[in-house]
């Protein structure tokens, strides 16, 4: 039943996902629809996190907040090393 402030949506899932979803939902006594519900908003709430830091990373490539990639490779090489070298800032 749907209510002023909610949609329905269908997708088409494959069997054995939704047979998954059935166990789950059985497993922790609650519904199909509250399982997909939670598993989608978090997949919205990580691809949102996901596209806010894309555009912060790009932001501070434009203000030349970046990390030398020699730099980098010298950095990971030394791990393996008795003396590693400190990790490069950013300049």
């Amino acid at each position: 039943m749907t209510t002023p402030d909610t949609r329905v949506m269908t997708a088409h899932v494959p069997i054995p996902l939704a047979d998954q979803v059935d166990q789950l939902a059985a497993r922790l006594e609650r519904s199909r629809g509250w399982i997909v519900k939670q598993a989608l908003s978090a997949f919205v709430e990580q691809e949102e996190s996901r596209y806010r830091m894309t555009l912060e990373g790009l932001s501070d490539v434009d203000a030349g907040l970046t990390v030398d990639h020699a730099a980098v490779e010298a950095w990971a090489a030394s791990l393996d090393t008795d003396s590693p070298l400190p990790p490069p800032s950013c300049g």
